[in-house]
């Protein structure tokens, strides 16, 4: 009885794991939730006390600062800082740019090794027009669990050797850890490698390819949650996110926002 117990409860470790992250992803959670940086490795959550306005992270802008991280952008000013993570080419990619560049929308994209090494030609045109291409490692590792900071740095210089082969430029020194995933350790790793860290402050589950959200459910969770200085998530092998990116965009607009891009986020 012991063992079936056991395996039981083995069994349901992942779901709860999921079930946790998609709570701090999608649910409404007191002001008060921590906002310190963790003393161990983390996932990167956020809370939404009052729909319009900027979440409260499991982390502190104030915290972030130290290490050149963010998580927002300028909160006293109307703009939108666009991100997208690429793990592979999934046929959107290029639907995204279009509505991007229609827009004159600048945009950051988060690539692993498979991304440059399978969909080159896109990688190039990301940065012809423009548009940020930053370091999410070349594995997509769980980065919170590498202590050893040649190991940490393999992962990123790896990436970025690619990237200058393929398209002939030095990659931008932004980087995203993969799946959110985190320590204080890694902050001062790849502060000290140059990169500047980028978390988020608006995401929604877009990342199932073989489940997607319709419409509606993408604009129920995107409009609302916009807030002044949104670092917004979104994935590029989205279905939904490729067929409403502009439709999307001209309604934050409407709302009275802009685009600006990573670059612009304000000193610390």
């Amino acid at each position: 009885m012991l063992h079936r117990i056991r395996n039981l409860i083995l069994l349901a470790l992942p779901c709860l794991f999921l079930a946790g992250m998609l709570y701090l992803q999608g649910k409404t959670l007191p002001a008060s939730s921590p906002a310190i940086i963790p003393a161990s490795a983390d996932n990167w959550g956020l809370s939404f006390p009052n729909e319009g306005q900027s979440p409260v992270g499991n982390a502190s802008a104030e915290a972030l600062a130290q290490y050149d991280a963010w998580f927002l952008g300028n909160t006293e000013e109307k703009v939108i800082y666009l991100t997208f993570d690429c793990g592979y080419e999934n046929g959107y990619t290029e639907k995204i740019l279009d509505a991007l560049k229609k827009h004159n929308a600048p945009a950051a994209f988060f690539v692993v090794g498979n991304m440059i090494e399978t969909a080159p030609e896109i990688i190039r045109r990301m940065a012809e027009e423009g548009h940020i291409v930053g370091n999410h490692t070349f594995h997509h590792p769980d980065m919170s669990a590498i202590s050893d900071q040649a190991a940490f740095q393999k992962e990123l210089d790896s990436l970025a050797a690619l990237y200058q082969e393929t398209t002939g430029k030095e990659l931008p020194r932004f980087y995203r850890p993969p799946q959110g995933k985190y320590s204080e350790e890694n902050l001062k790793q790849a502060q000290a490698l140059g990169y500047r860290t980028v978390f988020w402050s608006l995401a929604y589950v877009d990342w199932y390819t073989d489940n997607q959200p319709t419409a509606e459910q993408a604009y129920g969770k995107l409009l609302p949650r916009i807030h002044d200085g949104a670092i917004v998530l979104l994935h590029s092998t989205s279905k939904t996110n490729a067929d409403i990116l502009d439709e999307l965009l001209t309604k934050w607009e409407d709302m009275g926002y802009h685009f600006a891009s990573l670059e612009e986020l304000p000193e610390k």
